[in-house]
């Protein structure tokens, strides 16, 4: 191997991509080689503040603004240079440049996606959390509302009672001791608008007693209907209702 071979090797040496060979041939170059030694230094601390990349949350927006400013932004002409450290950049060649351009990238891209997965984890839980959060006091304050009325009727073996809030405009079913649906079937909840019948949620199967916020708003539906449907439910409903219970009033 030769000197110029070694001194092209300090991006490498520095993201632990060489050989044991070549290792320890560097190593031994490094030692009596300052201007390697200096940047081997300078890619380590910089592969650090990317590894520091996994941690820091950025912004949504940050990935559209890098794409845009790469095709608008223009490179700095690079600054002067003693003449000793000229005439080795001029020995090393383009191919260490190309070299560290490449380590450089591809610890971007290693670290730079981990975060990105994990920030866009942390999010997604974040979101279906506030999501939860909202729904659950979305159906307490139905069924704490001062004005919330309510209506039963016999169910499938069990009880379904139909909770309903005029002020706050929204419905809660409650299901107690409910028989489960056929395999693959599952439970469909409808407002009835005269004849016409609207989607308001689907029950959940493997649970017999649950509390279900109804989705979208009474919306004036004088009763709310439950159906037999399909797993994944239905547009419209395709078997005649087990119950009609009417709005409480």
């Amino acid at each position: 191997m030769t000197t110029t071979d070694l001194h092209a090797l300090t991006g490498a040496y520095a993201v632990h991509a060489l050989g044991s060979d070549e290792r320890a041939a560097f190593e031994r170059h490094l030692a009596a080689c300052d201007d390697c030694a200096q940047e081997v230094a300078e890619f380590t601390a910089t592969a650090g503040r990317l590894a520091l990349a996994s941690t820091v949350r950025t912004r949504p927006a940050m990935r559209e603004q890098v794409l845009k400013r790469v095709t608008t932004v223009r490179q700095m002409p690079p600054s002067a240079a003693p003449a000793e450290r000229v005439r080795r950049g001029v020995r090393r060649g383009q191919g260490s440049a190309r070299w560290a351009l490449a380590a450089c990238v591809a610890a971007a891209a290693a670290f730079g996606g981990t975060a990105v997965w994990q920030y866009q984890r942390a999010q997604d839980a974040q979101h279906e959390a506030a999501q939860t959060q909202r729904h659950v006091e979305d159906l307490a304050g139905v069924l704490a509302a001062p004005d919330a009325k309510s209506r039963s009727a016999h169910l499938a073996g069990g009880t379904g009672t139909l909770v309903v809030s005029a002020g706050r405009d929204r419905a809660v079913f409650m299901a107690s001791n409910l028989a489960a649906p056929p395999r693959g079937k599952v439970y469909q909840l409808w407002f009835a608008d005269g004849t016409k019948m609207r989607s308001a949620g689907l029950l959940k199967a493997d649970d017999s007693s649950q509390a279900v916020l109804m989705q979208g708003a009474v919306d004036g539906a004088s009763g709310v209907g439950i159906t037999v449907e399909p797993a994944g439910g239905s547009q419209q409903p395709t078997s005649t209702p087990l119950a009609l219970i009417g709005v409480p009033t």
